[in-house]
């Protein structure tokens, strides 16, 4: 099931959409962003969109208007260029995990079900949370939760895991919640949890090397006045958001010339965007959703 998109409405208003333009949604999921994007688009209009998993391949939209590529959005300007989009209008993207992932237990993304741990945006690469949990070095895992969950505990959680699995495999998403239950006290239970998973598939996924890939591309594909709509969902992707936006970097300060000017190549539009709580009610997965827009320059 493939639920409602999130800041529908603001998030295509953000991309200032012009009937005969040339448009991508680089996380195509069930489609309702790219159907609101269609809807805007008159009959010259094209839109493209990516997602590396196949069963948003089931979701494809009949119209002669649109292009579903089964490919990551790291790879943005190649399949641009490999289908003659050289330059588009705007780009949209909301960024983690679909809710079509999360609610089928067998992909191993949701911390409700007990499945074999696999977290695999992409179901053909190798790398699952079955090798990053049994085969990363203490060191490796512990990188992980701190980097990526934020967890202060990591140290004492990679140690344990270590231990763990000197007695066998862990397998499944309830054998791993029992190696780690000595950190998973009542109250914060679930969102130790989320931290943990959070980490594990941003690992599996490599998704922070590709969003900031994706971002570094973003100049080059859009025509000067294009749209960004950047829909994260935890802080590191909207540090990295926000931070490429203001300055056209990641981390550090850009280079000034001798008045003080630098260069970037976009400006922000309006400030940040969150849903109401009237859409949090209906659809929970809103609830950590953090919307930027910005123009390029």
């Amino acid at each position: 099931m493939y639920h409602n998109p999130v800041l529908l409405k603001e998030t295509v208003d953000g991309l200032n959409i012009k009937p005969d333009g040339v448009y991508v949604d680089v996380t195509f999921g069930g489609g309702g962003h790219s159907r609101e994007i269609l809807n805007r688009l008159g009959s010259n209009g094209k839109l493209f969109a990516f997602d590396q998993d196949k069963d948003a391949l089931l979701n494809t939209i009949d119209d002669n208007r649109f292009q579903l590529i089964n490919e990551n959005f790291r790879y943005l300007k190649r399949f641009l260029r490999f289908f003659g989009a050289k330059a588009v209008d705007g780009i949209l993207a909301d960024f983690g995990v679909s809710s079509h992932q999360f609610d089928v237990a067998e992909r191993g993304f949701s911390t409700r079900f007990d499945a074999d741990l696999d977290m695999r945006m992409n179901q053909d690469d190798k790398v699952s949370a079955f090798h990053v949990i049994n085969e990363y070095e203490e060191e490796e895992i512990r990188n992980v939760l701190f980097e990526y969950g934020e967890l202060r505990q990591a140290p004492a959680m990679a140690r344990v895991i270590v231990e763990a699995r000197r007695e066998g495999a862990i397998k499944t998403s309830e054998q791993f919640k029992q190696v780690l239950k000595r950190f998973l006290n009542h109250k914060r239970e679930h969102k130790v949890l989320a931290q943990i998973y959070q980490a594990i598939r941003i690992e599996v996924n490599q998704e922070i090397e590709v969003l900031k890939e994706f971002l570094l591309q973003t100049p080059e594909v859009l025509v000067k006045g294009g749209r960004l709509s950047l829909i994260s969902y935890h802080s590191l992707e909207d540090r990295l958001a926000k931070r490429f936006i203001r300055n056209g970097l990641f981390e550090g300060e850009p280079e000034r010339d001798m008045f003080g000017n630098f260069e970037v190549p976009f400006k922000k539009v309006g400030g940040l965007i969150v849903p109401s709580e009237e859409e949090i009610k209906i659809n929970n997965r809103a609830r950590s959703a953090k919307l930027r827009i910005a123009e390029k320059l």
